[in-house]
Protein backbone atom coordinates (compact mmCIF):
# COMPACT_ATOMS: atom_id res chain seq x y z
CA UNK A 1 0.00 0.00 0.00
CA UNK A 2 1.28 3.46 -0.95
CA UNK A 3 0.38 6.37 1.34
CA UNK A 4 0.73 10.10 0.59
CA UNK A 5 -0.12 13.22 2.61
CA UNK A 6 -2.20 15.62 0.53
CA UNK A 7 -2.57 19.22 1.68
CA UNK A 8 -5.92 20.75 0.69
CA UNK A 9 -5.10 24.09 2.33
CA UNK A 10 -3.48 25.66 5.37
CA UNK A 11 -5.54 27.99 7.54
CA UNK A 12 -5.71 29.64 10.95
CA UNK A 13 -8.16 29.32 13.81
CA UNK A 14 -8.55 30.61 17.35
CA UNK A 15 -6.14 28.72 19.59
CA UNK A 16 -8.47 28.70 22.57
CA UNK A 17 -11.20 27.00 20.55
CA UNK A 18 -8.76 24.26 19.57
CA UNK A 19 -7.96 23.37 23.20
CA UNK A 20 -11.25 23.95 25.01
CA UNK A 21 -10.95 24.42 28.77
CA UNK A 22 -7.14 24.21 28.78
CA UNK A 23 -5.79 27.73 29.53
CA UNK A 24 -3.66 29.51 26.98
CA UNK A 25 -0.83 29.73 29.50
CA UNK A 26 -0.57 25.95 29.20
CA UNK A 27 -1.36 25.16 25.54
CA UNK A 28 0.85 27.95 24.17
CA UNK A 29 3.85 25.95 25.39
CA UNK A 30 3.11 23.54 22.53
CA UNK A 31 1.61 25.78 19.80
CA UNK A 32 2.51 29.42 19.21
CA UNK A 33 -0.38 31.82 18.59
CA UNK A 34 -0.13 35.12 16.73
CA UNK A 35 -1.23 38.52 18.05
CA UNK A 36 -4.85 37.65 17.21
CA UNK A 37 -4.64 34.36 19.15
CA UNK A 38 -4.73 32.38 15.90
CA UNK A 39 -2.74 29.20 15.39
CA UNK A 40 -1.76 27.61 12.05
CA UNK A 41 -3.62 24.45 11.03
CA UNK A 42 -3.46 22.11 8.06
CA UNK A 43 -6.14 20.35 6.08
CA UNK A 44 -3.94 17.30 5.55
CA UNK A 45 -5.82 14.59 3.66
CA UNK A 46 -4.48 11.07 3.09
CA UNK A 47 -4.17 9.27 -0.24
CA UNK A 48 -3.94 5.48 -0.10
CA UNK A 49 -3.19 3.45 -3.22
CA UNK A 50 -3.93 -0.20 -2.38
CA UNK A 51 -3.13 -1.42 -5.89
CA UNK A 52 -6.83 -2.09 -6.41
CA UNK A 53 -8.33 1.18 -5.20
CA UNK A 54 -7.14 4.77 -4.85
CA UNK A 55 -8.68 6.10 -1.64
CA UNK A 56 -8.71 9.71 -0.49
CA UNK A 57 -9.61 10.49 3.12
CA UNK A 58 -11.22 13.93 3.51
CA UNK A 59 -11.01 16.74 0.99
CA UNK A 60 -10.58 20.07 2.78
CA UNK A 61 -12.72 23.21 2.47
CA UNK A 62 -12.90 23.65 -1.28
CA UNK A 63 -13.44 27.10 -2.76
CA UNK A 64 -17.22 27.49 -3.08
CA UNK A 65 -17.82 29.80 -0.15
CA UNK A 66 -17.74 33.59 -0.17
CA UNK A 67 -14.74 35.82 0.32
CA UNK A 68 -16.28 36.93 3.62
CA UNK A 69 -16.50 33.31 4.77
CA UNK A 70 -12.88 32.54 3.95
CA UNK A 71 -11.75 35.75 5.67
CA UNK A 72 -12.62 34.06 8.97
CA UNK A 73 -10.21 31.19 8.30
CA UNK A 74 -7.15 33.07 7.06
CA UNK A 75 -6.09 30.56 4.41
CA UNK A 76 -2.39 30.92 3.66
CA UNK A 77 0.24 29.33 1.44
CA UNK A 78 -0.14 27.93 -2.06
CA UNK A 79 -1.14 24.35 -1.25
CA UNK A 80 -4.48 23.28 -2.77
CA UNK A 81 -6.08 19.86 -3.13
CA UNK A 82 -5.87 19.20 -6.88
CA UNK A 83 -2.30 20.52 -7.13
CA UNK A 84 -1.24 18.45 -4.13
CA UNK A 85 -2.70 15.34 -5.77
CA UNK A 86 -0.74 16.06 -8.94
CA UNK A 87 2.42 16.42 -6.86
CA UNK A 88 1.80 12.82 -5.74
CA UNK A 89 1.34 11.66 -9.33
CA UNK A 90 -2.47 11.38 -9.28
CA UNK A 91 -5.42 13.26 -10.75
CA UNK A 92 -8.94 13.77 -9.50
CA UNK A 93 -10.10 11.19 -12.07
CA UNK A 94 -7.86 8.52 -10.49
CA UNK A 95 -9.68 8.53 -7.14
CA UNK A 96 -12.00 5.53 -6.73
CA UNK A 97 -13.16 6.14 -3.15
CA UNK A 98 -13.52 9.22 -0.96
CA UNK A 99 -13.92 8.53 2.75
CA UNK A 100 -15.45 11.55 4.47
CA UNK A 101 -14.67 11.26 8.17
CA UNK A 102 -17.54 13.68 8.82
CA UNK A 103 -19.36 16.44 7.01
CA UNK A 104 -18.11 19.63 8.63
CA UNK A 105 -17.21 22.12 5.90
CA UNK A 106 -13.43 21.77 6.32
CA UNK A 107 -13.61 18.02 5.67
CA UNK A 108 -16.17 17.78 2.85
CA UNK A 109 -16.18 21.14 1.04
CA UNK A 110 -13.55 20.06 -1.49
CA UNK A 111 -15.75 17.25 -2.81
CA UNK A 112 -17.95 19.65 -4.80
CA UNK A 113 -17.06 22.64 -6.97
CA UNK A 114 -18.99 25.13 -9.07
CA UNK A 115 -19.07 24.59 -12.82
CA UNK A 116 -17.94 27.36 -15.16
CA UNK A 117 -21.32 29.08 -14.82
CA UNK A 118 -20.60 29.63 -11.13
CA UNK A 119 -23.82 28.06 -9.90
CA UNK A 120 -24.04 24.45 -11.09
CA UNK A 121 -22.41 21.95 -8.69
CA UNK A 122 -19.97 19.35 -10.00
CA UNK A 123 -18.25 16.50 -8.22
CA UNK A 124 -14.49 17.07 -7.97
CA UNK A 125 -13.81 13.32 -8.15
CA UNK A 126 -16.09 12.16 -10.97
CA UNK A 127 -15.18 8.46 -10.81
CA UNK A 128 -15.30 8.07 -7.04
CA UNK A 129 -17.82 6.66 -4.62
CA UNK A 130 -18.17 8.81 -1.51
CA UNK A 131 -18.70 7.44 2.01
CA UNK A 132 -19.84 8.79 5.37
CA UNK A 133 -21.82 7.28 8.23
CA UNK A 134 -25.60 7.38 8.14
CA UNK A 135 -25.51 8.83 11.64
CA UNK A 136 -23.33 11.73 10.48
CA UNK A 137 -25.53 12.32 7.44
CA UNK A 138 -28.65 12.51 9.60
CA UNK A 139 -26.84 14.96 11.87
CA UNK A 140 -25.73 17.11 8.92
CA UNK A 141 -29.14 17.42 7.25
CA UNK A 142 -30.92 18.11 10.57
CA UNK A 143 -28.15 19.68 12.65
CA UNK A 144 -28.19 20.58 16.30
CA UNK A 145 -27.71 24.29 17.14
CA UNK A 146 -24.09 23.70 18.18
CA UNK A 147 -23.03 22.31 14.78
CA UNK A 148 -25.42 24.08 12.43
CA UNK A 149 -22.83 26.57 11.19
CA UNK A 150 -20.51 23.72 10.12
CA UNK A 151 -22.86 22.11 7.57
CA UNK A 152 -23.61 23.63 4.15
CA UNK A 153 -26.28 22.32 1.80
CA UNK A 154 -24.08 22.98 -1.25
CA UNK A 155 -21.47 20.60 0.18
CA UNK A 156 -23.96 17.82 0.89
CA UNK A 157 -26.88 17.62 -1.51
CA UNK A 158 -24.83 17.39 -4.75
CA UNK A 159 -23.18 14.26 -3.32
CA UNK A 160 -26.53 12.74 -2.40
CA UNK A 161 -28.20 13.72 -5.68
CA UNK A 162 -25.34 12.23 -7.71
CA UNK A 163 -26.15 8.75 -6.44
CA UNK A 164 -22.48 8.29 -5.57
CA UNK A 165 -22.86 8.69 -1.80
CA UNK A 166 -22.94 5.50 0.25
CA UNK A 167 -23.64 5.26 3.97
CA UNK A 168 -21.57 3.37 6.52
CA UNK A 169 -23.77 1.88 9.24
CA UNK A 170 -21.21 0.21 11.49
CA UNK A 171 -17.52 -0.10 12.17
CA UNK A 172 -15.57 -2.82 10.41
CA UNK A 173 -13.60 -3.60 7.26
CA UNK A 174 -13.84 -1.08 4.43
CA UNK A 175 -11.65 -3.04 2.04
CA UNK A 176 -8.60 -5.24 2.28
CA UNK A 177 -6.09 -3.46 4.49
CA UNK A 178 -8.46 -0.68 5.57
CA UNK A 179 -10.74 -0.75 8.63
CA UNK A 180 -13.12 1.90 9.95
CA UNK A 181 -13.90 2.88 13.53
CA UNK A 182 -16.67 5.28 14.58
CA UNK A 183 -16.32 7.99 17.26
CA UNK A 184 -19.11 10.21 18.58
CA UNK A 185 -17.57 12.80 20.92
CA UNK A 186 -16.60 15.40 18.33
CA UNK A 187 -19.68 14.81 16.20
CA UNK A 188 -22.00 11.85 15.82
CA UNK A 189 -20.71 9.17 13.47
CA UNK A 190 -17.16 10.40 12.80
CA UNK A 191 -15.23 7.79 10.80
CA UNK A 192 -11.65 6.97 11.79
CA UNK A 193 -9.85 4.90 9.10
CA UNK A 194 -7.04 2.49 10.01
CA UNK A 195 -4.58 1.36 7.35
CA UNK A 196 -2.59 -1.87 7.66
CA UNK A 197 1.04 -1.25 6.74
CA UNK A 198 3.48 -4.05 7.32
CA UNK A 199 1.44 -5.50 10.16
CA UNK A 200 1.01 -2.15 11.93
CA UNK A 201 -1.88 0.28 11.90
CA UNK A 202 -1.65 3.85 10.63
CA UNK A 203 -4.67 5.77 11.94
CA UNK A 204 -6.12 8.84 10.25
CA UNK A 205 -7.03 10.95 13.28
CA UNK A 206 -9.42 13.49 11.66
CA UNK A 207 -10.94 15.66 14.43
CA UNK A 208 -10.79 12.83 16.96
CA UNK A 209 -7.27 13.92 17.96
CA UNK A 210 -6.50 16.87 15.72
CA UNK A 211 -2.81 17.34 16.55
CA UNK A 212 0.05 16.12 18.69
CA UNK A 213 -0.83 18.88 21.15
CA UNK A 214 -4.35 17.42 21.53
CA UNK A 215 -3.12 14.03 22.75
CA UNK A 216 -3.46 14.76 26.51
CA UNK A 217 -6.96 13.78 27.63
CA UNK A 218 -8.11 17.23 28.74
CA UNK A 219 -7.05 18.92 25.48
CA UNK A 220 -10.47 18.63 23.85
CA UNK A 221 -11.55 21.33 21.35
CA UNK A 222 -14.53 23.48 22.22
CA UNK A 223 -16.16 22.30 18.98
CA UNK A 224 -16.80 18.79 20.34
CA UNK A 225 -20.46 18.14 21.04
CA UNK A 226 -19.71 15.84 23.99
CA UNK A 227 -16.31 16.62 25.57
CA UNK A 228 -16.65 13.97 28.29
CA UNK A 229 -17.32 11.30 25.67
CA UNK A 230 -14.39 12.62 23.64
CA UNK A 231 -12.13 12.10 26.65
CA UNK A 232 -13.47 8.59 27.24
CA UNK A 233 -13.01 7.65 23.57
CA UNK A 234 -9.53 9.15 23.56
CA UNK A 235 -8.52 7.33 26.74
CA UNK A 236 -9.53 3.93 25.34
CA UNK A 237 -7.93 4.59 21.97
CA UNK A 238 -4.61 5.88 23.30
CA UNK A 239 -4.17 2.92 25.63
CA UNK A 240 -4.75 0.65 22.65
CA UNK A 241 -2.44 2.77 20.47
CA UNK A 242 0.39 2.24 22.96
CA UNK A 243 -0.34 -1.46 23.28
CA UNK A 244 -0.62 -2.06 19.52
CA UNK A 245 2.12 0.42 18.52
CA UNK A 246 -0.16 2.48 16.27
CA UNK A 247 1.07 5.28 14.03
CA UNK A 248 -1.11 8.39 14.33
CA UNK A 249 -1.55 10.56 11.21
CA UNK A 250 -2.76 14.08 11.95
CA UNK A 251 -5.10 16.00 9.70
CA UNK A 252 -4.87 19.41 11.35
CA UNK A 253 -1.39 19.54 12.87
CA UNK A 254 0.49 22.13 10.80
CA UNK A 255 3.93 21.09 12.07
CA UNK A 256 3.65 17.33 12.60
CA UNK A 257 2.36 14.63 10.26
CA UNK A 258 2.74 11.45 12.31
CA UNK A 259 3.72 10.16 15.71
CA UNK A 260 3.74 7.08 17.88
CA UNK A 261 2.69 7.26 21.54
CA UNK A 262 4.01 6.00 24.86
CA UNK A 263 2.99 5.81 28.50
CA UNK A 264 4.43 8.48 30.80
CA UNK A 265 3.78 9.44 34.45
CA UNK A 266 1.41 12.13 33.12
CA UNK A 267 -0.50 9.75 30.85
CA UNK A 268 -0.10 8.83 27.20
CA UNK A 269 2.06 11.28 25.27
CA UNK A 270 3.79 11.47 21.87
CA UNK A 271 6.86 9.32 21.36
CA UNK A 272 8.52 9.50 17.92
CA UNK A 273 7.37 12.35 15.64
CA UNK A 274 8.06 12.01 11.93
CA UNK A 275 6.82 12.74 8.41
CA UNK A 276 4.92 10.12 6.48
CA UNK A 277 7.74 10.06 3.92
CA UNK A 278 10.01 8.70 6.64
CA UNK A 279 7.64 5.89 7.53
CA UNK A 280 9.78 3.18 5.95
CA UNK A 281 12.40 3.96 8.59
CA UNK A 282 9.84 3.56 11.38
CA UNK A 283 8.15 0.31 10.30
CA UNK A 284 8.98 -2.57 12.53
CA UNK A 285 7.19 -5.53 13.96
CA UNK A 286 4.93 -4.95 16.94
CA UNK A 287 6.94 -5.19 20.15
CA UNK A 288 6.41 -8.15 22.42
CA UNK A 289 4.11 -7.37 25.38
Amino acid sequence: MKLFPVIAENFKMDGGACFGVVPKAIWQKYVEADDSNLIPLASRCLLADTGERVILVDVGMGDKQSEKFFSHYHIFGDKRLEESLRDCGYSTEDITDVILTHLHFDHVGGAVKWASDGKTPELVFPNATYYCTKLQWDTAVDPNPREKASYFEENLMPLYDSGRLEFIHEAGEFCRGVDLEIKNGHTLGQLIPLFDIGGRKLVFMADFIASVANIPLAYVPSFDIDPVLSMEEKDEFLKRAVREDYILFFEHDYDNECCTVKNTPKGVRENEIFALAGLKNIIRTKPEP
